[in-house]
């Protein structure tokens, strides 16, 4: 069984390596970093992430659903 943050290579009949099989929690992991950093390249973006990261306070689901009329 292959641990969480085993990469695996694949080789061509050459033995050059042509592909990776990452396990799905380190694709999740990657994935969520890429569109973090792509997020704060944005200044309008980066100072909402930084002040929603701070925030104490939100409103319930259902509040959201009733003010979205959903």
């Amino acid at each position: 069984m292959a641990t969480p943050t085993q990469v695996q290579y694949v080789s061509d009949e050459e033995g050059q390596t042509v592909g990776v099989i990452v396990p799905i929690e380190l694709w999740l992991e990657i994935a969520s970093e890429r569109e973090t950093a792509y997020l704060l390249k944005s200044e309008t973006m980066k100072k909402r992430l930084l002040e929603a990261k701070t925030r104490t306070q939100g409103v319930s689901f259902e509040d959201a659903r009733t003010q979205l009329g959903i």
